[in-house]
């Protein structure tokens, strides 16, 4: 396949090295041109041609030189590179594709406020991201707003959630919050604190992959007096676990932030058992949970990225008994509409009889589980 090649000429000045380790400076020198990831990558036509339709009319691009610096400059099939970097191919549309897959409009509660749970629900704090997924799910708002939303804005999110005690669970995405400046993310943190019935607040975020040095002491000692505060992150590929992403979340779990990861399937990229179990093992070495396996949700222009259902139920299979129950996720799928998560799993109920429930192992072999006698249950009454 011919390559479309441009490098750095020799009068750009380099970056120091510890201009590279701080986080604003990273998110300052974003690709966010077709011609800057030209000079970064050698892009193939379909790349080019991708490029140019997300610069003018798609999911902007954006993408950070630390996240950049991960993909393979020479393989265009790169699990970096197919995250990050647009294609041709999302200009096509298949059945099924949705512009809202989680039907997310639908189900707003407030202005930036979306409930799809009776207990939680979902606080859009930005639209911005450090590095714009091309999967992602919300791209139909990401990137084409104004950034952060400020606290007047989100003012009528705050009195819904006052006024609904039910909601024990505030899930801060957007966007990714932890994109934004220290002390506005926790004014918005301590806002949502303040409400006397919220229990649990998640933070949303892919940083601690695309952004790692966003994860310093200074934004640690600042959000450390408001725990509870769950960090759901979101590692794909073996590849994005650097020293760099390792040491984020290091960082996270001695500051006493529980840490889950949420994976997205993605067809090229992770849809192998050998890159799952890499990925798991090491997430749990660091620390962080393996908390879902997601389906991909039906993004429009996300076809060539999407797997059938039928592989993640077979690759779960092959995973089971191979890795610990702390490292095994919940395939789950997150149904058209916004109408909740359906956990997916391989069936290893081969018969049921009255009292006895014939099950297979996780190496093929068959047994039978045969339940306690109804008069030892009544017994208990």
């Amino acid at each position: 396949m011919a390559q479309l090649h441009a490098l750095p000429t020799a009068s750009q000045p380099q970056p120091q090295p510890h201009d590279r380790d701080d986080w604003r400076w990273q998110l300052r020198h974003a690709v966010g041109t077709v011609d800057g990831l030209a000079r970064a990558l050698p892009l193939t036509p379909e790349e080019l041609e991708g490029a140019r339709r997300a610069e003018s009319q798609g999911l902007p691009l954006r993408i950070t030189p630390y996240y950049l610096s991960l993909a393979d400059q020479a393989n265009p099939r790169c699990p970096i590179r197919l995250q990050c970097v647009p294609h041709a191919r999302e200009a096509d549309e298949v059945p099924g594709d949705l512009a809202d897959p989680l039907g997310e409009v639908a189900h707003e509660a407030a202005p930036h406020l979306v409930q799809r749970y009776p207990d939680r629900v979902l606080l859009l704090a930005t639209d911005r991201c450090a590095v714009y997924c091309r999967f992602c799910t919300r791209s139909r708002m990401v990137g084409s707003g104004d950034g952060a939303v400020s606290l007047e804005a989100l003012a009528p999110a705050l009195a819904w959630i006052r006024a609904h005690p039910e909601v024990r669970d505030v899930i801060v995405s957007g966007g990714d919050p932890l994109a934004m400046a220290t002390d506005r993310i926790v004014r918005l943190v301590q806002a949502v604190r303040e409400v006397p019935t919220v229990e649990t607040i998640r933070l949303a975020t892919r940083v601690p992959v695309t952004l790692p040095m966003r994860i310093t002491s200074e934004l640690l000692d600042a959000l450390r007096p408001l725990h509870p505060l769950w960090v759901m992150t979101h590692f794909n590929h073996p590849r994005e676990l650097t020293p760099e992403s390792i040491g984020a979340c290091t960082r996270l779990a001695d500051a006493g932030f529980p840490v889950m990861n949420q994976t997205v399937l993605l067809a090229g990229v992770n849809d192998d058992a050998s890159a799952l179990e890499a990925l798991f093992r090491g997430l749990v070495r660091a620390r962080v949970r393996p908390y879902y396996l997601l389906q991909m949700d039906p993004v429009r222009g996300t076809g060539h990225l999407r797997t059938p259902l039928s592989r993640g139920v077979a690759l779960m299979e092959a995973l089971q008994g191979r890795l610990s129950g702390i490292a095994l996720p919940k395939l789950v799928c997150d149904t058209p509409g916004g109408l909740g998560k359906v956990p997916l799993a391989p069936d290893y109920v081969v018969a049921r009889a009255p009292g006895i429930t014939t099950l297979r192992t996780f190496r093929g072999e068959v047994v039978d589980y045969v339940d306690p006698p109804e008069k030892c249950v009544d017994g208990l009454g």
